[in-house]
């Protein structure tokens, strides 16, 4: 019986395609994926797949070369870029001898290493136990024996494998009600953000497209950056101010990838709402790389996974330092309005630009005025103080002269909750007709 080995850091890559020939960047970008898991790729096997073999996925005779391969490169794991069923994978360690992982582990593998949060432990935590609890059937030795043999231990016992079974649900029941608790918190968090107005932006894109770069040239934020897939897992928020339109919050967010595994996707639904939530998405994209429009519309296809696809978005060409000749600029949709920005996150070209256009797209959202309030409007007065819309003002002995910037909801919201002056106060705020205000004190 095969017993699974826990080494494995040099690794040959099997490719499973259709007929006809490979593509040269999936194998590329699974050879990425497993050197930013950790390990060194020795060698790749492209394996035509007319029809999925039940037992193996691929044919008995790609197996064999597979064998001759990990041989000859002293390959002691095999990473495949297909989802495998537990009866492949089975079937596969034991005509390879070796520890073999399809690509939805591989991936859940790069997630428990850059996992940093407590609730991004817990999430690929609980994805990891989903996608082992179809495995846990003869891949291991030990899960064969009975307890029992010692003196009161003694009869029919229970398997080693359904003890692991029972813990391992156990275990997920346990990380779900943990979640949930994480969960809330997190809507809070974002109801609270609602409650203030404070415009949501989401970056999202491909991963490795330079996102988590751009989020650190906004902001001044030091999340973690490095040109290597699923760099960042964990979400961050911080504040953009300085902007004409008022603050924003901009969230940096796990990078997408084709194919990528449905669990996963469930898994992280809650690290997903801060795209899914959003007033904007500014997609970002490699501009440098060759296939970025595919990209594009992969990270398109994950968006209408999670519900996120009709959500406004900008779109973002970063890393144009790569590109010869290339400025950075706005191009504008049929309408003239912005549609996508062109500049590099690395050395802050094109920055402003993307500054200039995120506040046009939200100044309409906010109202930045003077306003006159006679000495009697107290209450309204009162009320911009408590909305933390003032800012600054001077007064008279007619009244109050009053520097506002204040969202346009808020502002609605304040008018309509009348008051003596209430439509004085609309009238200079949202320039609706008001009736005559009575001044004087």
């Amino acid at each position: 019986m095969f017993e699974r080995s826990r080494g494995g850091e040099r690794a040959l890559l099997i490719q499973p395609h259709p007929p006809g020939e490979p593509d040269p960047s999936r194998i590329e970008e699974f050879a990425e994926l497993a050197r930013s898991a950790g390990a060194q790729v020795v060698g790749q096997l492209a394996a035509r797949l007319e029809r999925p073999n039940p037992a193996l996925l691929i044919g008995t005779g790609k197996v064999e070369e597979a064998l001759a391969l990990c041989e000859a490169a002293a390959a002691d794991l095999v990473l495949v870029n297909h989802a495998l069923s537990p009866v492949q994978e089975r079937n596969l360690e034991r005509a390879l001898r070796r520890r073999v992982v399809d690509r939805t582990g591989l991936i859940l593998d790069i997630f428990a290493q850059r996992a940093r949060s407590h609730e991004g432990k817990l999430q690929v935590e609980l994805a990891q136990l989903r996608h082992m609890a179809t495995r846990l059937v003869r891949g291991w030795t030990h899960l064969e024996r009975q307890r029992g043999g010692a003196i009161g231990l003694r009869g029919p016992g229970e398997t080693q494998l359904e003890t692991d079974r029972r813990l391992l649900a156990r275990r997920v029941d346990q990380l779900q009600r943990r979640l949930r608790k994480v969960e809330v918190q997190q809507a809070q968090m974002r109801r609270a953000r609602v409650r203030n107005e404070v415009p949501r932006v989401a970056l999202v894109g491909y991963t490795n497209a330079g996102k988590s770069t751009l989020f650190n040239a906004l902001t001044g934020a030091a999340a973690y950056a490095a040109d290597q897939l699923f760099a960042t897992l964990d979400p961050t928020v911080r504040r953009l101010p300085g902007l004409a339109c008022g603050p924003l919050t901009l969230a940096d967010t796990v990078g997408f990838i084709r194919d990528l595994p449905h669990d996963l996707v469930a898994a992280f639904r809650s690290t997903l709402a801060e795209a899914r939530e959003a007033d904007l998405l500014v997609h970002v994209i490699d501009a440098a790389d060759p296939e970025r429009e595919q990209r594009r519309h992969q990270v398109q296809q994950v968006l209408e996974e999670i519900g996120a696809a009709e959500l406004p978005q900008l779109l973002v060409y970063n890393k144009i330092d790569r590109l010869e000749g290339f400025a950075p600029r706005v191009d504008q949709d049929a309408e003239g309005g912005p549609r996508q920005v062109w500049l590099s996150a690395a050395s802050g070209a094109g920055l402003e630009l993307l500054r200039e256009v995120l506040e046009r797209r939200f100044a309409e959202r906010r109202i930045r005025r003077r306003v006159r309030l006679p000495c009697m409007a107290g209450r309204e007065r009162a009320r911009l103080f408590a909305a933390g819309a003032v800012l600054g003002e001077s007064s008279d002995e007619q009244g109050w002269d009053i520097e506002v910037d204040l969202p346009r909801s808020v502002a609605e919201r304040l008018c309509a909750e009348g008051g003596r002056y209430a439509d004085a106060l609309r009238e200079q705020l949202l320039g609706t007709p008001a009736g005559e205000a009575t001044d004087g004190c």
